[in-house]
């Protein structure tokens, strides 16, 4: 039973439905999935995270050339799951249920709906420093109350934003992001050419495993790893992307709107770090400014509000996919509500907020081996040509069945073997396989080799009875 989009029920509000996106209200173009996925990661993290290398011993060549390698591989992938999304008109989670059931496509949506709530409070406390070093500097003294107040004002517009669905995200990307990167051009100008950047620096010189082990934690950290974090993003704002718009076209601008502002802000703040390694990027770039304070903290306000719009709006569809009687709306308040408290506790618990990211960056790897399943399913198993019709079968009804267990195997096991081969920063995050090795972090391939390949083996039995007979 081969169908396309418009086979599938089309109904309802394409903004606020998991339902497929009607071709009429596909109306999305490859610039606008460029300032998507470029506002999603102008975010000072992107800096913060940059710095990692020099901070780890690295040299400054061997930083950039990670971050750049990395970006390449990650973002390239990243790609094809834009792709998906073209093709098929339906969320990422709802694709999903093709490889792992109707019902057990549950257990991804879940990781997902809870990362992305996680994502959200955490990405607004990391900018709250930047914020009040920014507002410092303007001559406002503030503390835990500006800083709460902050955090109501940043939280409630970018959930009002999320939860007025897809327009109002890509509008709030088109008309903000273009003018956030002239002013992070100037930040940049002005940052290598007042700080007194090294451009020669040698790090510690590391050689051998000790070297191998540092590039790799970058590689997880903002390299193949800061791309993966995206995939089970993808399709949820692709799938608005008509199938007249060639596909080279949407995967060029897609790939090149994460891998452009990653790596620009990774580069920053790996040069910023050769200044001084136990002073945080971001202060160099605060104490650097002057009178740019106020475009610079424009900037920073930005990063958070265009990266969590994405993240409650995917969240609200993955409880949709779970199939929760809510609406979009209503699940979108309720993340902003959660994420407010949640930011507000980090504020007075900073231990715990540093703990609690680390956590985050170490278990967004269980992406791995579920986007290794899915590429698979998708591009080689099925050959793009999906049943969408069946993708919405009742649970207990479907014709996919309720649980793939080849899929469902496949993803754990290749959790597994992610988890062996991760070096990630708290104690419980250190894989025996990474610590043996050194610290060499290959969680990523791992993952991906185990995941992919355990699925390509299973899958080629027939499907499920009901499915064939289908």
């Amino acid at each position: 039973m081969s169908t396309s989009p418009t086979a599938a029920p089309a109904g309802g509000d394409a903004a606020h439905s998991l339902e497929p996106v009607p071709d009429g209200a596909r109306r999305s173009g490859a610039l606008s999935q460029f300032w998507i996925w470029s506002g999603a990661n102008i975010a000072p993290i992107n800096w913060v995270l940059g710095a990692l290398g020099i901070k780890l011993g690295l040299s400054l060549a061997d930083t950039i050339t990670v971050l750049v390698l990395g970006n390449l591989i990650g973002m390239s992938v990243f790609g094809l799951f834009v792709l998906m999304g073209q093709r098929t008109a339906v969320t990422q989670m709802v694709l999903a249920r093709s490889a792992f059931g109707r019902r057990g496509a549950y257990l991804p949506a879940a990781l997902q709906g809870v990362m992305s709530a996680g994502w959200c409070a955490v990405n607004t406390w990391i900018v709250l420093d930047l914020v009040m070093a920014l507002l410092g500097q303007l001559g406002v003294d503030g503390g835990t109350g500006v800083k709460i107040v902050v955090v109501l004002v940043i939280m409630g517009l970018q959930v009002w934003i999320a939860a007025s669905g897809f327009g109002a995200i890509a509008a709030f990307e088109k008309w903000t992001v273009p003018i956030t990167l002239v002013v992070l051009a100037a930040m940049t100008v002005v940052a290598w050419t007042k700080t007194g950047v090294r451009w020669d620096f040698a790090g510690e010189g590391l050689t051998g495993s000790k070297r191998l082990s540092a590039m790799t934690t970058v590689m997880t950290a903002i390299g193949v790893g800061w791309g993966i974090t995206w995939f089970a993003y993808a399709s949820d704002y692709s799938r608005f992307v008509p199938r007249s718009v060639p596909r080279a076209r949407l995967y060029a601008a897609s790939v090149l709107g994460q891998f452009l502002p990653v790596v620009w802000l990774g580069v920053l703040g790996a040069s910023l770090a050769t200044v001084s390694r136990t002073t945080d990027p971001g202060k160099l770039i605060v104490d650097s400014f002057g009178a740019l304070a106020i475009p610079v903290l424009l900037l920073v306000v930005h990063g958070p509000i265009a990266t969590n719009i994405l993240n409650v709006y995917s969240c609200s569809l993955c409880a949709q996919t779970l199939d929760w009687k809510v609406s979009r709306r209503a699940v979108s308040y309720a993340v902003g509500a959660f994420a407010t408290v949640f930011t507000i506790l980090l504020i007075f618990q900073e231990d715990f907020a540093h703990t609690l990211d680390a956590w985050l960056a170490g278990l967004v790897t269980w992406v791995v081996p579920w986007a290794a399943v899915m590429a698979v399913h998708f591009y080689v198993v099925k050959r793009q040509d999906v049943d969408i019709a069946a993708l919405y079968d009742p649970p207990g009804r479907s014709r996919l069945g309720d649980f793939r267990w080849d899929a469902l195997v496949s993803f754990l096991l290749g959790a597994f073997a992610t988890w062996c081969f991760q070096y990630g920063v708290p104690a419980a995050l250190k894989g025996p396989a990474a610590s043996a090795l050194g610290g060499v972090d290959l969680s990523w391939l791992a993952g991906s080799v185990v995941a992919g390949g355990l699925y390509l083996l299973l899958s080629r039995r027939k499907g499920t009875p009901r499915e064939a007979a289908a």
